[in-house]
């Protein structure tokens, strides 16, 4: 398996609406926050993120993460 690439050094804040999206692992994605398909062969995988209600979210773009999706700060230390 293939380490995440670093797609950006800081989070992507998004208003969304109630739903199903698909956060990108890799880093490889050229949709950002999201899943393009891109981590085809890296053993990496998008993962599920299911908001029951409108909300505002920080979806982190460095793949550091300890809270993925979101953002936890870590970029800070890149």
């Amino acid at each position: 398996m293939e380490l995440p690439i670093i797609a950006g050094t800081r989070p992507i804040i998004l208003e969304l609406p109630a739903g199903t999206y698909y956060w990108c692992s890799c880093g490889r994605s050229k949709t950002q926050p999201w899943c393009d398909g891109s981590h085809a062969g890296t053993g990496l995988s998008p993962r599920e993120v299911v908001l029951p209600a409108d909300q505002r979210v920080a979806m982190c773009t460095c793949k550091q993460t300890k809270n993925s999706p979101f953002c936890d700060g870590s970029h800070k230390a890149l």
